[in-house]
């Protein structure tokens, strides 16, 4: 039997190098739990103003009940496979355009396709909806199936131009996802957060930046 004795220390007392190994210990936790409710929640409420209402599947919860969650796929962050879809139906909003402004003042990507939207409907007389369904086994734009028809008649002929206008607004909205997800992403591991997180909760180390 031996007793050894470390030092411990706080992560402002490390030097640079068991810094870097102690914020890359987080980075591994908070790259495995990333949360993107916050994303999510800021693609439903845009969604909701374009006119796109997005589905839900049920999730159990362990005491036995269930809730509802979006049906808004992402995978492969940071990867080459990277992407966003989501699932559900779309039809014309009056004032999108006005309002996804005062929803997003500084986001024209939210304005071009709330814009671009507003214009293919106009040719249409705004009786243009889609149905957006999900195949395959990746999540991206191209994965969603769009299905664009005219409400008052599905077998009229669509003006020119409209059903490539509304897929391609519709996708633009799951790339405008993807980046949001990916921002969220990039700033959880971001030196200035795993850092925060370290101190918030008074993690220690030995010399070298191993969580003790």
């Amino acid at each position: 039997m031996r007793t050894e004795t470390i030092e411990i220390f706080t992560y402002d007392e490390l030097n640079n190098d068991a810094k870097e190994r102690a914020r890359d210990w987080w980075r591994s936790i908070e790259a495995a739990q990333f949360d993107p409710s916050f994303a999510i929640e800021d693609a439903i409420d845009a969604a909701r103003i374009l006119g796109i209402e997005i589905s839900t599947h049920a999730v159990k919860l362990y005491g036995g009940g269930t809730r509802q969650e979006p049906n808004i796929w992402w995978s492969g962050v940071g990867s080459r496979d990277a992407g966003a879809c989501f699932e559900g139906h779309y039809r014309y909003a009056t004032g999108a355009a006005k309002r996804i402004r005062e929803f997003a003042p500084t986001d024209t990507t939210l304005h071009a396709i709330a814009d671009e939207l507003q214009r293919v409907q106009r040719a249409a007389f705004y009786r243009l909806t889609a149905d957006v369904s999900h195949s395959g086994r990746h999540y991206h734009e191209y994965c969603a199936q769009i299905d664009v028809s005219d409400s008052s008649d599905s077998y009229r002929d669509l003006p020119e131009g409209a059903e490539d206008g509304i897929s391609e607004a519709l996708r633009d909205f799951m790339r405008w996802i993807y980046r949001c997800l990916e921002a969220d992403y990039e700033f959880a591991l971001s030196d200035e957060n795993v850092e925060e997180v370290i101190r918030i909760n008074g993690y220690e180390f030995d010399e070298h930046g191993n969580r003790v």
